[in-house]
């Protein structure tokens, strides 16, 4: 198991990011969390197996309805969070 922290820039907010990425996410067998930063981006802490969170970042940043509005991506391990559960959107 593997948890990210993912900060996405571009238009990312005011656009559904975040309803596209829990969307996404109910095909994934992953968990996290995504939420609009006061700098204009958006942070996403998702953790689950290996494979399942590289193909959830993958159609998240290739395939989804938000794609191209995704200008640069920054991506960092984290220590895994216990209290993760299931996917949400936080406010």
């Amino acid at each position: 198991m593997e948890t990210k922290r993912v900060i996405y820039e571009g238009r990312v907010q005011g656009v559904g990011f975040r309803y596209t990425t829990k969307d996404l996410a109910r095909g994934y067998d992953v968990l996290g969390t995504v939420r609009n930063l006061p700098d204009g981006t958006v942070e996403l802490i998702i953790a689950g197996e290996t494979d399942e969170v590289t193909e959830f970042l993958r159609d998240l940043l290739e395939d989804s309805a938000v794609a191209h509005h995704i200008k640069e991506v920054f991506e960092e391990q984290i220590a895994p969070l216990p209290d993760l559960k299931g996917f949400a959107i936080v406010k």
